[in-house]
């Protein structure tokens, strides 16, 4: 019936269509959660969402004026539903980085080249990392440039320490250098940024949860 109602909608004014076109940043949303879901279709979901709140407000002894707030509330959930999924994967993909580089570096010293250190990632790590390491080698054999294909990771994943590593790889084929010190040295940084990040939430989680029960006790 969903499948349905959409079709009959999109057929006659392509609303949801125009509205992704004004939000071209949803399909990277949707792309960096992991999420199967083409952009239009997660709009009409939000939609469905929207409809189904204020038929509850409707059917229930709530005041009718209630009905667009609790429709808004319930068009946040598939929303709210994104934005977890999404930092999920890019934390769990942070995570990750540190030993993936440091793999890559004992690749380098191991003779190999970088495009043979990237499959050797994709390989040996999980998923996220495996897959985003797997299609920039992917690229690479399919004839694009090193350096665009790692450019392109860079954009799909908004990881500040995979633009650093990006930048340090396109820098040392430009100028030469030892690339495998350069990722240990990335490597332990980042580390070190991780475990002081770690720190910090055990320093403060007990005024973080102090604060979540008083916001909530209204």
């Amino acid at each position: 019936f969903v499948s349905l109602l959409r079709s009959e909608i999109s057929d006659q004014s392509g609303l949801f269509e125009k509205i992704t076109s004004k939000l071209p940043a949803l399909a990277d949303y949707l792309e960096q959660a992991n999420i199967k879901i083409q952009p239009a279709n997660f709009v009409f979901l939000c939609f469905v969402c929207f409809l189904f709140g204020n038929l509850l407000c409707v059917l229930s002894p709530a005041p009718i004026l209630l009905a667009p707030i609790i429709g808004f509330i319930l068009t946040g959930l598939p929303v709210s539903w994104l934005a977890i999924k999404r930092k999920k994967r890019l934390d769990q993909f942070g995570n990750q980085l540190p030993s993936a580089l440091e793999l890559l570096s004992r690749s380098l010293r191991a003779g190999h080249s970088l495009n043979a250190g990237f499959g050797l990632i994709a390989s040996e790590t999980e998923d996220p990392l495996a897959r985003e390491f797997g299609r920039a080698f992917e690229e690479q054999n399919f004839g694009i440039p090193l350096d665009e294909a790692i450019e392109n990771m860079a954009r799909r994943v908004p990881n500040m320490d995979l633009r650093f590593f990006a930048t340090a790889v396109i820098l040392q084929r430009q100028t030469g250098g030892d690339l495998a010190e350069i990722l240990d040295k990335i490597s332990g940084l980042i580390r070190e940024r991780l475990q002081i990040l770690g720190q910090i939430q055990a320093l403060t989680g007990e005024g973080r949860m102090s604060g979540a029960v008083l916001l909530a006790l209204p």
